[in-house]
């Protein structure tokens, strides 16, 4: 009885802290509640490994500030991060994510520069899909008045990742082309905006052919990924193209680099090819590994070729640019207060749905951004996919027919 009272408290206040919260963005949740819900990676592996659970709630240290987060980002690297397949991954049980958008809550000692309600959006190095995040003001930003937390969780990445590899390293000008791969995912829309602010761009997108309908406006010239799109961009340019940006990597490099012309650019930003099936397969790395064309660098200066990687997080969290990046993140609200660029977005989730918004991004079905909506209901079918367990900690089997999943996908389109 003192168990099942303790239960019926414990769930009182939770609704209590709740309702307050959607009764205002800007208040601080009343009482003493020190706990908060968030997605715990229990260890590498399927689905199975994710839960949504209760846990200690942060504060926040000298020059950070707590944010009362509204919306998280959801990538293709977080799936790669579930199943171990990123070099040097932290030891589980963790919180996964890295970027959100949300309210702040507090700051620490020695903070300067943000207050409390102040709307913002940071990158945070794991540790974003949860209620509440604690980041260092170096990787915090102020949301502009018009934009929405929906927005602001789906920006950081994507368009910091667009605009670096393109102006950075790249060094985008006037009458260039460039070849995008995955074009219709959250990095290939930030490509294919920001080269609509450069006149006369040529941008060659690479999608499935089951996107090409919602991104065809976006792009100059659209070819199916399953297809031999190398012959048909050269039908059109027969000198290739100036960039290359490459998320796949696999047998797709040595296509990309056969494409480029003189002085061109090939940037790798992903490998993810390296994921097929839901847990880590040696197999596909082996594989992807191996159908990687082995670069000759005399043949590279004999081309006038070059060849780049782009990692956003090692540059903001191991190489310390944060200076740079906050110089992107000025540029690029400019251009988002101008309205030449906006996040697309794909669906909202609920924390409670996070396996099925991650099924989508391996499915490789969404056309824009994930998100996970802090304050969202979950669907009722899927409510009890990422709490429910088993003795053991494992998710229960699911009945063999229930593949309606893309049938009941919470789109906001």
């Amino acid at each position: 009885m003192a168990k099942e009272g303790a239960d019926m408290t414990e769930e009182t206040e939770f609704m209590i802290d709740k309702n307050v919260r959607k009764e205002s963005e800007g208040v601080e949740p009343s009482g003493n509640a020190k706990e908060m819900r968030a997605v715990i990676l229990a260890g590498f592996g399927g689905l199975n490994k994710l839960r949504v659970t209760k846990k200690a709630m942060p504060e926040p240290q000298d020059g950070e500030v707590k944010i009362r987060v509204k919306a998280c980002g959801l990538n293709f690297l977080d799936l790669m991060v579930r199943q171990g397949t990123i070099d040097n991954p932290p030891k589980p049980p963790l919180v996964p994510g890295f970027e959100c958008s949300g309210i702040v809550e507090s700051v620490g000692e020695n903070t300067m520069g943000f207050e409390i309600g102040d709307r913002v959006m940071a990158f945070v190095n794991y540790n974003a899909w949860a209620e509440v995040v604690c980041a260092p003001v170096d990787f915090v930003y102020k949301m502009p008045g018009e934009m929405t937390f929906t927005e602001a969780a789906g920006f950081l990445l994507n368009f910091v990742a667009a605009y670096m590899m393109l102006f950075e390293v790249a060094n985008l000008r006037e009458g260039m082309s460039v070849l995008v791969h995955s074009a219709g995912g959250g990095v290939g829309q930030a490509v294919a905006q920001l080269c609509s602010t450069v006149p006369n761009v040529t941008v060659f997108g690479i999608a499935s052919c089951f996107k090409h309908a919602a991104i065809r406006e976006s792009m100059t010239h659209l070819f199916d990924r399953n297809a031999d799109y190398i012959q048909e961009v050269k039908k059109i340019s027969p000198e290739g193209v100036d960039i290359v940006l490459d998320c796949l990597c696999g047998d797709n490099t040595g296509k990309s680099l056969s494409l480029l012309k003189p002085l061109g650019t090939y940037i790798l930003y992903g490998a993810s090819n390296m994921v097929t099936g839901e847990t880590k397969s040696f197999f596909s790395l082996a594989r992807s590994w191996w159908q990687v064309e082995k670069v000759n660098p005399i043949k590279l200066y004999e081309e006038n070729k070059i060849i780049a990687g782009f990692s956003l997080l090692n540059l903001l969290f191991k190489q310390g640019k944060c200076s740079l990046v906050k110089s992107v993140m000025d540029r690029l609200l400019c251009l988002f207060q101008q309205r030449k660029i906006k996040p697309v977005v794909d669906s909202l989730w609920a924390l409670e749905e996070v396996k099925e918004a991650m099924q989508r991004i391996h499915d490789r079905g969404n056309i824009g951004k994930l998100i996970l909506d802090v304050e969202k209901s979950p669907t009722p079918l899927m409510a009890s996919d990422s709490t429910e367990t088993s003795e053991a900690g494992e998710e229960e089997e699911e009945p063999e027919g229930d593949n309606d999943s893309k049938e009941r996908m919470p789109f906001i389109h």
